[in-house]
């Protein structure tokens, strides 16, 4: 028997969550406001971050969720395009009529201007799981651009700038454009090689998003999620990436896909308590409910356990777990899939369903039963993914964990996924390695906004590796040796870098 691991100090899960927001700050300290705007299978968000560009921490100023299931019936001549994983019918342009009126109401809400306060806006959708071909996807982000215009966000919002020109006066001291450029690394860590990465695996934006998010989050804890990392982000379906721990830059070596949030929908769709096609555990969720973890849950989970399928993804599979995916070209890139299902494309989802129904007789008609049952289950998962990852090769114990998304931590699910990821013995102190935080995509596109626009904190830096320093110089080296940029001048001294510290960007 192992004494030590027996007279271990209980771990405390690190939960990353921004204070409160004063808003009278806005006009006192250089936050950047950035909007997300996220079309999902389950919801649709506008989230409102403000990041302090002097410490680089980023803070949730509003966020407004609305069900993507609500979004307006396709009118007449309007062509359904695609639909969610759970059937919702899309138009083009019902989904931009969507996005406009989140974006508006959550400005509307933060008591912001999106012409005069709003700096940046960064797209995204999850909805790529039900999408089968690129033109589906162009269409997309057409609605997802065409919404953010109806609702008033200047084109110029959406882009990177190209200059220092661009770059609002009250920013240009934060920039660096003029030092290093935007090479498509988002948090110092680059998408597969030799494509954008969507060629790889559909919903790859997602999962740089969130790794980028995640990073952000890590922040406001003691746990430094950097390179190494691995991310998992836990929405209605699956995304997340591995790093590697190269200098200045990363690579992507691994990314995850699949179901997540799904897998506790298909059981609560069984219920009865919630809408048979399109309900969601949203819908019955409680806060204040305790959950029961006694052997009924436990059995349950057992069950829920036995239909979830996590594995290397086959080179045979063009989808998994409803997300296109192409493992020869993450085979050229060297990244290795690991894909989360039940059954073959969601095939055994309606068994969950029956688990759900189990749970639900007149026998044992709980809800404290019914979330302990997916708090436990859900931990399994993000526990068997990990270990996928370190079976492979691309996990070790030098590689810090992070987790987002409603199925990774709601309920006590950072609690039982800490101890769950324990039994894998990577770390000596687990809990200083894993990190769970709130709004990873959200994060992520204000981290996004600020690496398009070369903004960036070398006293408290996202990219580089775990416990080490600030890359810009390595950034700046690099980018001279590839001949992407010229020579800099004065920018190798180190008095240099400690201007940047000190107080931004300075010029003559």
């Amino acid at each position: 028997m192992n004494l030590g691991r027996l007279f271990k100090p209980k771990m405390k899960p690190r939960i990353a969550e921004s204070p409160p927001f004063n808003y009278l700050d806005l006009r006192s300290k250089p936050f950047y406001i950035v909007a997300s705007v996220e079309v999902g299978n389950t919801t649709t968000k506008s989230i409102l971050t403000a990041t302090d560009l002097n410490t680089g921490k980023t803070y949730i100023v509003n966020k407004t969720v609305k069900m993507t299931r609500d979004v307006r019936p396709p009118k007449p001549g309007e062509e359904i395009f695609a639909h969610t994983i759970n059937g919702t019918p899309l138009t083009k342009e019902s989904v931009a009529e969507l996005v406009k009126n989140t974006l508006i109401e959550s400005h509307d809400r933060a008591r912001l201007d999106i012409k005069t306060d709003l700096n940046f806006v960064v797209r995204s959708t999850g909805v790529v799981a039900e999408l089968d071909s690129p033109e589906q996807v162009g269409i997309f982000i057409q609605a997802l651009a065409q919404g953010c215009l109806d609702a008033g966000v200047p084109p110029r919002l959406m882009t990177p700038a190209m200059s220092i020109h661009n770059i609002l006066e009250k920013f240009k001291r934060y920039t660096m454009i003029e030092k290093v450029i935007f090479m498509g690394a988002v948090a110092s860590c680059f998408p597969p090689q030799g494509s954008t990465g969507v060629e790889v695996v559909a919903n790859e934006m997602e999962g740089e998003l969130a790794t980028a998010g995640i990073k952000e989050g890590s922040r406001w804890t003691d746990v430094d999620f950097r390179n190494p990392c691995l991310s998992m982000d836990f929405g209605t379906t699956l995304d997340g990436r591995v790093t590697s721990e190269e200098l200045p830059y990363a690579h992507t070596i691994g990314n995850l896909l699949g179901l997540a949030g799904a897998i506790p929908d298909a059981v609560v769709q069984g219920t009865g308590l919630v809408d048979r096609k399109i309900g969601a555990t949203l819908d019955i969720f409680d806060a204040g409910l305790k959950p029961d973890y006694g052997k009924e849950a436990q059995a349950y989970a057992d069950r829920i356990d036995e239909l979830v399928i996590i594995e290397k993804v086959p080179l045979n599979r063009k989808k998994y777990g409803l997300v296109p995916v192409n493992p020869d070209a993450a085979a050229k890139n060297n990244v290795v899939l690991i894909g989360c299902d039940v059954g073959v494309n969601g095939s055994d989802l309606e068994k969950l369903s029956g688990i759900g129904a189990d749970i639900n007789s007149a026998k044992s008609r709980d809800l404290k039963v019914l979330f302990g049952a997916l708090d436990l289950a859900m931990a399994r998962v993000a526990r068997r993914l990990v270990q996928v990852g370190v079976e492979e090769g691309i996990v070790t114990g030098k590689t810090a964990i992070g987790v987002t998304g409603r199925a990774g931590i709601t309920g006590n699910k950072p609690r039982l996924i800490l101890e769950e990821i324990d039994k894998l013995g990577l770390y000596d102190h687990t809990d200083r390695n894993v990190v769970f935080v709130d709004d990873g995509l959200a994060r992520g596109a204000a981290v996004m906004a600020r690496c398009m626009n070369s903004m960036g904190t070398p006293k408290n830096p996202l990219g580089g590796l775990r416990k080490g320093g600030c890359i810009l110089k390595k950034r700046m080296s690099y980018e001279v040796e590839k001949g992407l940029v010229p020579a800099p001048q004065e920018a190798r001294p180190d008095k240099d870098t400690h201007d940047y510290f000190e107080g931004g960007h300075k010029r003559e």
